[in-house]
């Protein structure tokens, strides 16, 4: 019961969460590149230089095998993966009320096309 009014904060301090391994908060890797290059398998030669076109225009580097038996499956993930990146899209700002038009009449915006 006394500990209820005593309290002074945890009686066992945790450790950080670094000193186990912890996260890694700094990727060490980038794939496709010289030291970590994409694992890719193909169906068959044509296909096979068709990949390695694709990536030497992205500037990656790449390990492809061709695996030509019957009902092989094709493993290019990590390729189109890289290739499809999402980017942020950005817009045109809207000039503000007391800004000048935008069509170059020279009136405000909000007095021209605002």
């Amino acid at each position: 019961m006394s500990d209820k009014f005593f309290y002074k904060g945890r009686q066992d301090a945790r450790q950080h969460h670094t000193a186990h391994g912890g996260f890694q908060t700094k990727a060490s890797q980038k794939s496709g590149s010289k030291k970590f290059p994409l694992t890719l398998v193909v169906t068959s030669e044509a296909r096979r230089q068709e990949v390695e076109a694709q990536v030497a225009e992205a500037n990656l580097h790449a390990n492809i095998t061709v695996d030509a038996r019957e009902g092989a499956v094709e493993s290019i993930t990590e390729l189109t993966a890289l290739l499809n990146k999402v980017t942020t899209v950005t817009t045109a700002k809207m000039p503000s009320r007391n800004d000048p038009c935008h069509c170059g009449s020279g009136a405000k915006f909000k007095k021209c096309c605002g």
